[in-house]
This record gives C-alpha cells, structure tokens and sequence, in this order.
C-alpha cells in the first residue's frame, strides 16, 4: 500500500517479542486458583480422565478466560492463543507448584510436542458434546413445557459453581442471603430452538442471585417455551442446597412468575434455615380487585422514592388489602399472607373503541372513574408498606444488572450449538466466569471497582499491554514505563496473596 496515501503502516514481526495485550488477565487466573476453581474442576468433571490430550481444567478455564476477554464464540479461543505474551505466562502457571514428574506427566499427555497454549476450537466442539443427552430428548412433547435431567457432567458444572461460591463466602462471609428469582429470555437462531411467550425463538434460564454475595447462587438452563414460574419451588430447593453452612437466614424476592401457593408454604413453613421471609409480586384477579374496591381512599398511602439523598413524592399509592385466595381459603389452617396493593394512575387519553382494561400490557382498574395501573404484592413479613416495596423494587437492581452482563458482556447470549446440553454447559461455564468477576471486583480491587461493568474493567484492567521476559528463572510481565494500572495490578495481587493466607475453613 502506497505509504503516502496513510502516513502508516502495518507488517508481521519476524521474531517472538512476548508482547500481550492482556497483561491483567493473569490476574484472574491467579485468583482463580487461590479460589480453588481449578482443582474444583478436576474434582468434579471427569470428561477428559485419560492419560492424553486436553485435561478438563485446561479447556474449562479456557473458556472462562474467553468469557473475561469478550469473546462470545468458540471460535474467538484464536484470539487467545494468537497473544504470545499470554500464552507464555499461561504454560508457566498451568506448571506451577509441580515436581519435574508430574510436569513429565503432563507433557507426555500429548504424543508430539505441544504446540499450543489454548486448545482448539475443534477440541472444544468435542469437549461440549458429552453435556448433552441425547436419550432425553425422547421425553420431549409438542406443546408441552420440558426441562431435560442434567446428565453428570453438568452436575458437575453446577458443583464447581457451588464450591466457587463457598469460596467466596469464606473470605466474605454473610449470615444473610436476599435471594432474588428471575428468568431471562435469550434470543437465539437455533433450528431446534423453540418459541418463547415473546414470539421468537430463545433460551429461558431461571436464575437465583444472591444479593449480598453479588453472585449467581444456581442456575437452570430452560427451553424458550417453559414458562418462568414453571417449578419455581424446586429450583429454590436446589439454590438452597448450594448455600454455606454460614448463612443463617434466607429472604426471597420474585416477580409474578413466582406466585405459586406452594412456593410461598414452603417458605412459610421454613426449611434448615427456618422461615424464609419472601415479598412476591401477586396476580392482580378479578377477585382481588374486588379487594382493592373495598379499600377507602383514606386508607392509600403515597409511595415515596429517593432522589439525590432526598425523598420525592411519586404518583403511585399503596395500601393493604383484605385478601384471602380461593386457593388457601378453604382450610382454617392454611397460612395468613399480606397482600399490598400499588395503583398508578394512567395518564394517558383514553381513545373510542379501547377499553382500559385488558387493551394494556399490565393490569388496570377504575377506581372513582379514575383509571389505574395495578400491581400486587403478597408477603409473610411485618415491614410498612414502603418500606416493604421499596425492599421489592431492589429485586430490579443488581440481578438485572447481572442479567445485562450475562447477555451483553459475556458469552451468555450466543449459543455453540443446536443441542440443549452442550448449550447448557456453555451457559453454566459463563455463570462461573461472572462469579469470578464478581469475586475480583468485590475481594480484590474493591473501591470504584466494584460497581463498574465488564467494559471498563476490561479497558483498566485485563486489556494492557504488556511485555513477557523471562530473567533469572523468573517470568516478569512489563508495562510501560508510568503507566497508571502497574499500582493496581501489584496491590490485586497482594490482595489475592492475603485472601490466600485466611483460613478457607
């Protein structure tokens, strides 16, 4: 290309500079292995358990490194293993701690040289294959919702998050946890996709956030056709089980999709960590609308919210409402619920021929000729009703938040394949690397970090460039001279060396 018409231009180097431009990201596999992450996929994933080729920690963390990067597809692990650098510092900490035989035993696993720091895209295709089931599928009806049984190896996917999670806690314990239930739908062009409530072809998982923690405590990965309240109760049961023995007490916040008299029962009768107090949206029925006449005006309450450390008068109102559902109401035993209701009042012109009600995507009402927006909530706990909705409405915050990374910053939103299991293991592989995050930015860099999404931390943080040298049997990464994220780097892993040094027990 004519130099004059660009004042550069580009060329290959001829040599092997160890230049990376991911110098932040070792980081992260250094945590990763004081976390136990990596000896937490070996104990419990045995697909790669003979003596060659790929190990199951290996391809595993690879993709969790590619999730970190911003990698959305199998074939991005060419960006990876193209980073020289990296890939020098990868082979010497995948070495780490090793005695000189079992770093022979590594080596002979592959029986020509290994000329590869990240596996292929090819080896990963395979490596998916085994999470998915065939014979499952045979249980599928038209028509009707269907959620496969992991086989053991997504158990085992689940058990590496589950011990991911106690890590995490042990270093930052909580004897609460606010756990917040909520599907996302993820839109896909898979063939043997299926249709979800939205009109298109997507993926539902149902996913459990912990709010204290900022993590996923458990997640289902669920066909786009089954509906999000669809065995809400046993998912609960299974995030439960994934809880440290620390916690003490569990509260539960879901939408509508939650209300389901068996869900709340069971909280009410309480489980190991004994009454789980819960604040669940309720459906607005003609019966409980009735209610919401019966209420008198006197009796609604404004709804405040804060803004900029003062708190604002809102147009919606709340009061309590006199409810018992015909589900519950025939036994004397049955439990007791409270049931707020939320009115905003609709401020848009009514046009000829649209009824209010049943024309608009949420429920609405007249009351005193006045139309309304209407929301129910139904509670086993004794907060004011302010207090209580506005302890509801945080559901909104941080796990949607969590949901936007999941679909926007991660992997989560762009599936290797047409069959359920292996995009399963895709699913729960990217549940793993934003739970590592969440540990980076809460135990590690702290701060403004904390609060910052994927796209920043990757700007500050992993995407430097760096130089790889070795010296003195030492393998040093180089950043350039004054560059502002050596500090941060050096005080990380100072900080990953004293969450070493606690006790894990």
């Amino acid at each position: 290309m004519p130099q004059g018409v660009l004042s550069f231009k580009y060329e290959e180097e001829r040599n092997g500079t160890g230049m990376t431009a991911l110098a932040g990201l070792p980081v992260y596999l250094d945590l990763a292995q004081f976390m136990g992450v990596s000896e937490s996929i070996k104990r419990n994933l045995h697909v790669r358990e003979g003596g060659q080729g790929w190990t199951d920690e290996q391809i595993v963390m690879a993709l969790i490194l590619l999730n970190l990067v911003g990698g959305d597809c199998v074939e991005d692990l060419r960006g990876l293993e193209g980073d020289e650098g990296f890939c020098r510092v990868l082979k010497r900490i995948e070495l780490r701690g090793m005695k000189r035989k079992e770093r022979r035993a590594v080596e002979r696993r592959w029986r020509k040289e290994r000329c590869r720091s990240v596996p292929s895209s090819s080896v990963v295709f395979r490596y998916l294959e085994v999470f998915h089931d065939s014979e499952q599928e045979r249980f599928r009806q038209k028509g009707k919702a269907f959620i496969p049984i992991s086989n053991e190896h997504l158990k085992g996917l689940a058990r590496v998050n589950g011990e991911l999670i106690g890590a995490i806690d042990r270093r930052a314990s909580q004897e609460m946890a606010t756990l917040d239930m909520d599907a996302i739908l993820l839109e896909t062009h898979k063939e043997d996709a299926l249709f979800g409530y939205k009109g298109y072809k997507a993926y539902q998982p149902l996913n459990v956030w912990w709010a204290e923690q900022e993590v996923i405590v458990y997640t289902e990965f669920r066909d786009g056709n089954v509906p999000a309240g669809h065995e809400q109760l046993r998912v609960l049961r299974e995030a439960l089980e994934v809880l440290p023995e620390g916690v003490k007490r569990v509260r539960l916040r879901v939408d509508t999709a939650g209300y389901e008299h068996e869900l709340l029962r069971y909280c009410e009768k309480g489980c190991r960590f004994g009454r789980i107090e819960f604040a669940i949206g309720s459906d607005v029925t003609p019966e409980f609308k009735k209610a919401v006449l019966e209420v008198e005006e006197s009796d609604w309450e404004p709804i405040y919210k804060e803004v900029r450390g003062e708190m604002v008068k809102t147009e919606g109102e709340w009061a309590e409402v006199c409810y018992v559902p015909n589900a519950i109401g025939h036994s004397k035993n049955g439990p007791v619920y409270r049931y707020l209701a939320i009115r905003e009042p609709l401020r848009q012109m009514e046009l000829a021929g649209i009824e209010v009600q049943g024309d608009l995507p949420f429920p609405t009402m007249k009351i005193n000729q006045q139309g309304y927006k209407i929301f129910g909530i139904v509670t086993n706990m004794d907060w004011e009703g302010q207090e209580l909705i506005d302890w509801h409405h945080k559901r909104c915050g941080k796990s949607e938040e969590a949901h936007a990374v999941m679909r926007e910053d991660l992997a989560g939103n762009k599936f290797p394949s047409g069959d359920f299991g292996e995009n399963a293991a895709w699913w729960w592989i990217m549940i793993v690397a934003l739970n590592l995050n969440s540990a980076m930015k809460r135990l590690v860099l702290g701060g403004s970090w904390v609060t910052k999404r994927m796209k920043a931390i990757r700007f500050g943080f992993i995407n430097l460039a760096g130089r790889v040298v070795e010296r003195s049997r030492q393998l040093i990464i180089r950043l350039t001279r004054g560059h502002p994220a050596l500090e941060i780097l050096i005080e990380a892993r100072r900080r990953i060396l004293e969450l070493a040094a606690q006790p894990s027990g």
